[in-house]
């Protein structure tokens, strides 16, 4: 368990590609927010496209996560508002590209992004339970789609691994590879460290094949795989290219829901947490 005083962070990481880990960065923050959470999403990802979901323009971010994690900034001073409420990103640049050569000699270079975040603190709750003052309740970090320093620094600063996983064939291929990745970081660097939980995202009902993956999924990973279902969903495809998370796009749309429902699982998983 993290210290209560600090944020709970969770990075959302998977080492393949296009399997909705931007998007369920940046509209499951816009959920938290949603149901009163304060959110803080990491750009990790030298790409930058949650950055770029929620409205940061590229020619805007003269700070970014690679100037916190050289150490030539803290990460309060690249933290940027949205247009959601309670929600705020830390953009990413491509220089996070080059991250590896310039922290190559440094002997801390996987708790870079540990010791920044070990700065921030979490609001304080009044009588009521509403927040009050600054800090935030979650840290949302978007990993790279690789096993690389950047995601090694993403875990050893996380209480959890969220894992979002596409409903095709290859998803349980890739599963295990990252679930030994977090094995490695848990012996070496964060015995903290847990696996959250598993996103089933892109699921199209029309198609078999989803049906039997979200099947083997849970048949391997249990009661991991969250039950909350992302769907494929075209509003959730369109809303990045506004600058907006889906909720802001469209909050009706099926993508929307689900996204609200995971957000209330997630926090119910954590009062259990807590509870236990």
């Amino acid at each position: 368990m993290s210290n209560s005083l600090r944020p709970r962070v969770l990075s959302l990481a998977n080492q393949k590609g296009g399997v909705g880990k931007t998007t369920t960065a940046i509209n499951l923050g816009t959920a938290l927010a949603a149901i009163g959470e304060r959110v803080l999403i990491v750009d990790l990802d030298p790409q930058g496209n949650a950055s770029t979901g929620l409205g940061i323009d590229r020619k805007d971010r003269d700070r970014s996560t690679f100037d916190v994690l050289v150490g030539e900034s803290d990460m309060e001073a690249v933290i940027r508002e949205t247009a959601v409420p309670g929600l705020h990103i830390a953009p990413s640049t491509l220089d996070l590209s080059g991250l590896e050569l310039s922290l190559a000699t440094r002997k801390d270079r996987a708790y870079r992004l540990r010791d920044a975040i070990g700065k921030l603190s979490r609001p304080s709750k009044g009588a009521d339970g509403t927040l009050a003052g600054d800090g935030y309740t979650y840290v949302l970090v978007d990993c790279p789609p690789s096993l690389n320093l950047l995601t090694v620094n993403a875990m050893a600063a996380s209480d959890a691994v969220l894992v979002p996983l596409q409903c095709e064939f290859f998803a349980l291929e890739g599963l295990s590879q990252l679930l030994k990745t977090v094995e490695q970081v848990k012996m070496s660097l964060n015995p903290a460290l847990t696996i959250h939980g598993i996103v089933l995202t892109m699921y199209d009902a029309r198609n078999n094949l989803s049906d039997q993956v979200v099947a083997d999924v849970r048949q391997f990973m249990g009661k991991k795989v969250f039950d909350t279902i992302i769907p494929r969903n075209v509003r959730v495809s369109e809303a990045p290219s506004y600058g907006k998370p889906v909720l802001l796009y469209d909050l009706k749309c099926v993508g929307s829901q689900a996204y609200l429902k995971l957000a209330s699982e997630i926090v119910q998983r954590e009062r259990a947490l807590a509870a236990a």
